[in-house]
Order: structure tokens, then sequence, then C-alpha cells
């Protein structure tokens, strides 16, 4: 594929309904992170197409609902492969329009992403759609025509765990992407047409949030709003699904918290935790923001992190040598900035970083990875989410006191925990309120749920778990 071929692909001014794009007559602009420079365009569409595509996708349901498992799988096996034809499109656009620097880019959020889509073709042909209990037979059965908002941080990832799993369950599915990167996605419903995915069964209805993702909201032809965004968008779209009673699955916001032990290896617990908290720029609902540390090792865990950052190398996300590409936007960099003055204002100790900016980066929205240190458990910066390249570090006095400081946020996302016995780290680990821990660096597991306890969410993505959420319960008593 051509540069030129690949740019073409990025200038977009329609909408898919019912299995053919329609030109929409407005359009935005799309803008690189690392530039700001215009890289391409999207549609924006109108409550009217909202209603066209819903309309779409509830005619197509009886079909695909009642379709076997293994003809659904076969269209999902299909769009993986197509999926697999565009693996550079795809790392292309996510470096383009998300800024992440490009190992990222593919490991992180396209190769993972085809991963977890392939997983549910299989899970299609292997999920138990029925079950005994008793005298009674137990269906699971598409919950419905489903609607799809989606984020800027991780938008191919976030589409296909929610598209992935609505498909297999049977349910056809509307998306909105992000208007700050909808590249991705428009290449995600090139491969949909090309594989053969009936019409209406995946639409996309590109355009900003308060007309087209309200209009999803409400619509009484959506039975399953799936979003993942900000903490107070989600409580917006609660609060608008609840009008007509159907379910909203919900992704949101985290300040997840890192928790060394003092049998720890503390290098290795420390800058695992560094990098964890630092990918693609910060800017990752699961970050492990916090990272709590045994008192007694506090200043030499201050000093292994500063040493981690300065290993990084943040620069041009086409690098392949690029660790930290760009904050999204102007925007949010700015809010960034502001979190860490505000922190420095209150007495917080600068261990690297800053909010100065990096002057030779003209016109690209970047933030120096920052950690702080020495401050209180209740300051805005150790408690709100700043969703971006910055760690806080807060000293802990013992396994009691770590739980009570992890434990101490509105959030509860992910999270992990380092000992050098597994058994300490897992009794720990049960105790924090959160819907993932990671024990001494281990590996993400795409099967498993995620998703948040209290305000970062409701519901849960991913493997088995995740495909339940697009199903509804039918008990036939015999």
């Amino acid at each position: 594929m051509t540069a030129t071929t690949t740019v073409a692909l990025w200038q977009r001014d329609a909408a898919l309904i019912d299995g053919a794009w329609r030109t929409v007559a407005e359009t935005v602009d799309v803008h690189a992170p690392a530039t700001g420079a215009t890289i391409g365009t999207s549609a924006s569409s109108t409550a009217i197409d909202v209603d066209d595509a819903v309309a779409a996708a509830r005619a197509a349901l009886p079909a695909w609902s009642t379709a076997s498992p293994e003809a659904r799988a076969d269209v999902l096996d299909a769009l993986v492969a197509e999926l697999r034809n565009r693996r550079d499109d795809l790392v292309a656009a996510t470096v383009a329009e998300v800024g992440a620097p490009v190992a990222v880019a593919r490991e992180a959020h396209i190769d993972l992403g085809i991963e977890i889509m392939a997983d549910f073709a299989g899970l299609a042909r292997t999920f138990e759609w029925q079950t005994t209990i008793g005298n009674s037979r137990v269906l699971r059965r598409a919950a419905g025509v489903v609607a799809a908002i989606t984020p800027w941080n991780y938008p191919f990832y976030q589409l296909v765990a929610k598209a992935g799993a609505a498909l297999a369950a049977g349910c056809p599915i509307v998306v909105k992407p992000a208007e700050l990167t909808p590249l991705s996605t428009y290449l995600f419903a090139d491969a949909a047409v090309a594989a053969g995915v009936p019409a209406g069964v995946f639409s996309l209805v590109p355009g900003a949030g308060r007309v087209v993702g309200s209009a999803l909201a409400e619509h009484p032809g959506v039975d399953v709003v799936s979003f993942t965004g900000s903490t107070g968008v989600g409580k917006t779209i609660a609060v608008a699904a609840a009008q007509n009673i159907k379910r909203a699955c919900l992704e949101l916001g985290g300040k997840s918290a890192s928790v060394i032990l003092d049998d720890a290896d503390l290098d290795e617990a420390v800058r695992t935790s560094v990098a964890a908290g630092l990918l693609n720029s910060g800017q990752t609902c699961s970050a492990w923001s916090r990272l709590l540390v045994p008192r007694s090792r506090y200043e030499d865990a201050l000093t292994i992190a500063a040493d981690a950052v300065a290993a990084m190398r943040v620069g041009d996300p086409t690098d392949e040598s690029t660790d930290l590409g760009p904050v999204i936007s102007a925007a949010q960099r700015t809010s960034i900035v502001s979190a860490i003055d505000g922190a420095l204002a209150r007495g917080a100790r600068l261990v690297c970083g800053g909010p100065d900016p990096l002057p030779e980066f003209p016109g690209g929205h970047f933030v120096a990875p920052t950690v702080l240190a020495d401050l209180q458990a209740d300051d805005p910066a150790v408690r709100d989410e700043i969703f971006g390249p910055v760690i806080v570090v807060l000293p802990h006095d013992g396994d009691d006191h770590a739980v009570q400081l992890a434990n101490d946020s509105e959030y509860g996302l992910a999270g992990a925990v380092w000992s050098g016995d597994t058994d300490r780290a897992i009794a720990v680990a049960s105790r924090i309120d959160t819907g993932q821990v990671d024990v001494n660096g281990a590996p993400f597991n795409p099967r498993a749920p995620f998703g948040g306890w209290k305000a970062s969410g409701l519901g849960r993505e991913l493997g088995p778990v995740g495909l339940e959420e697009f199903t509804e319960i039918t008990s036939i008593q015999l």
C-alpha cells in the first residue's frame, strides 16, 4: 500500500448504513497529535442518519440473531482475515490519529485487537448457548440492537472488544467512534463490507457526541448501549439509557494502584509499573497511575522511577525507537499541565518531568513524562484521573495500609501487586476493590473479564463474560 493510497483512505465523508456508504453533508477534519496537521476528514452524521442505521439494524436482527453460531463465526473469520490484510493501514492510521508510537500501535492497539476479534469468532462456536438447571432449559439469546460509543485513546481495540462480542452474540451493532480518532474505525468498516457482513449488521455513524452519541443512547430502537470514556459522560449515558430501560455497559475512568510490598524486587516492580503507567502516553483508563511503595524504600523507589523515565524516548511516533508520543489534543495537554501545576503549587516534589513545554516538538501536543512525590493521599493529583503521562508515588506502612490506600479511590478498574511471595501477593490482590489485578507483572489475558468497580463502570468486556453482556436469558421450564 503506497503512502498516497494510505492517505486517501483517511479522506472520508460517508456513513455506513444498511450495508452501503451514504455521503453526509458535513465533515470534520482529523488532526495528528504529533504535529497538529490536518491528516484526514470524517463524516459528521445527523440524528436522521442514526434513525436509519438503527432501523437497518432492527431489520437485520431476526436473521442475524437466529443464524447458527457457526454461521456467525464464519462471518467473523472472514472479517478477521480482512483486518489482517489491512494491518499496516490500521497501524498507520493509529499512529497518525492517536499519536501512539508505531511499536505501541502495532502491539497494543492493532495486533491485540485482531487477536480479540479472532477469539470472539472462536467463542461463537464454543459458547454455551443452552444450559440445564433442574427442569429448566436456560437459553442465552441475542440482547438486540447494540449502540457502541468508542473512545479516542484505543479506538480500534475498544471497537473490536464491543463489536466482536456483539456480533458473536447475534446482535447487529451501530458504532459511533470518537470525533478525534475515526480513521481506524473507517478501515474496520471497509473490512466488514469486504468480508460480507450482512447489511444492517454493522453500521458506522461518525459524528459529534452531543448529536450522534445522544441520539444512540436515547434511541428506543437500541437495546444495549456500550460506552467507553469518561465517568462524567458515562453517567449521562446511563441516565439516557434508563429512560427506555435499556442496558448500559460502561467502561469508564480509573486511578489504578500498583502496590509494591516490602519483599518485592523493587527495581523490577518500579520500572515495570512506570512503563505500564506511561503506556500510550498515560492515556489508558487502566494505567497504574498510583505507585504505592514501602515507606522504608520510598527514596530508592523515586530514584528508580526517575531513571526509568530518563531511559524512555519521547518523540516522533513514526520512529520505531520512540517510547512515548504526544497526548491527543491541545485541550488534553492543557488539562494535564494544569493538574501538574496544581500539584506543585500544593507542595508536590517534582521527581522528573514537569509542566514545561517540550520545544523540540512545535505544533505537537507533547507532555514530559512526570513523576510526583510527597503528596497527601487526599490530594486531587492522587485521587483524580489525570489521563496523561503522570505517576504519583505514595509511601505505605505495610500490607493493610497499602490496601487502604489502594481502595481510597472512587475508581476501581485495574491494579497490580508485587511480592516475593505469590500467595502473599494474591492475598493482597483479593482485598483490592478493583476489576482486575496483575501479580508480579503477569501478562495481559484478553479472555479474562475486564471492567470496573465503583465509578469505573458497569459490566465487563472480553472473553465469555464479555459476550454474555450482549445476551438475554430465557428459561424454559420442561
